[in-house]
């Protein structure tokens, strides 16, 4: 009885850290779950809709909705600017979370719009709003948080946290972001 039980709780994981893969990590339980059936949608807390990403395009083929909440990197818009898109994307996210129509939902860089220090964000994307909605997500949702320096109340509630880091990487080398492979 116990082993069906667990079947029907969502999980919460978390993926942080300074290496490459967070992401990647999330889109691959993305496909694993489109395959067993389940309804997933995808929110990516930095990244701007003005922009083409790599992992849109396939995952609309799987009829994955996906999301761009952002403005991209912090030093490309005002402040302001990425206030706004930080207190409607969460706006979004939340109702998106505890609607139900999803199995499992991806909060994509909500970690790192969290850790944003060079301008005031608690007040459109509280900490405490976040953890509440971890707290009390619907029971059968699997939510899924990526982002480099996930907040210590985030990782405390998580049902795993896999830390990604870095043992060699080719931007050290001088290497840019590679189409097909970062975007």
């Amino acid at each position: 009885m116990e082993q069906a039980n667990n079947k029907k709780k969502g999980l919460t994981l978390v993926y942080t850290g300074h290496g490459k893969g967070k992401t990647t990590a999330a889109l691959g339980l993305t496909v694993r779950a489109v395959g067993r059936g389940l309804r997933v949608k995808i929110f990516q807390f930095i990244k701007s809709p003005e922009r083409s990403y790599g992992e849109q395009i396939a995952l609309s083929k799987l009829g994955v909705e996906m999301e761009q909440l952002g403005r991209g990197f912090t030093w490309t818009k005002t402040p302001e600017e990425h206030r706004e898109a930080l207190k409607a994307g969460w706006v979004k996210a939340k109702e998106a979370v505890m609607s139900g129509e999803y199995d499992l939902v991806i909060l994509d860089e909500l970690n790192n719009a969290l850790a944003i220090d060079t301008f005031p964000i608690d007040d459109v994307l509280p900490l405490n709003e976040v953890v509440e909605l971890l707290k009390n997500k619907p029971q059968h949702l699997h939510l899924v948080i990526t982002g480099r320096d996930a907040k210590r109340e985030i990782r405390e509630i998580a049902d795993l946290v896999s830390v990604v880091e870095v043992e060699k990487h080719y931007y050290d080398e001088g290497i840019p972001a590679v189409k097909g492979i970062e975007f």
